[in-house]
């Protein structure tokens, strides 16, 4: 099987929306997973954030990122990012924390990389 780096650099509902799709099937293909957030990418780390908001498509957030969470696909948030933008650790998923560039440049070595 693969391994799969899904990096997010907006925030925008769709791109999130795709990301967490493509995560969630590859995941479930039985791929290595792994998902970082950077930029303003990083606000989608707040549990508190309305995942409900439909794409062009009709799908939502709330369509792909519960199994992300539950199946505790690692998602690293950049440190400096969420910092500079006053994001608490608390309020991030369970399956989210702060991550710097040395690791994400370790795990873009190892996989293929999407990058929304």
């Amino acid at each position: 099987m693969g391994s799969f780096l899904f990096v997010l650099s907006k925030d925008d509902n769709e791109a999130f929306t795709r990301c967490c799709q493509f995560a969630k099937i590859a995941h479930s293909k039985g791929h290595h997973v792994d998902m970082f957030f950077i930029d303003s990418g990083v606000s989608w780390a707040d549990k508190n954030r309305d995942l409900n908001n439909k794409t062009v498509t009709g799908d939502c957030p709330a369509d792909y990122l519960p199994y992300l969470v539950e199946n505790e696909v690692k998602v690293g948030i950049c440190t400096p990012c969420a910092k500079n933008r006053n994001m608490d650790e608390a309020n991030f998923y369970s399956n989210m924390q702060l991550d710097g560039g040395p690791h994400l440049i370790d795990m873009a070595a190892e996989a293929k990389v999407f990058n929304f």
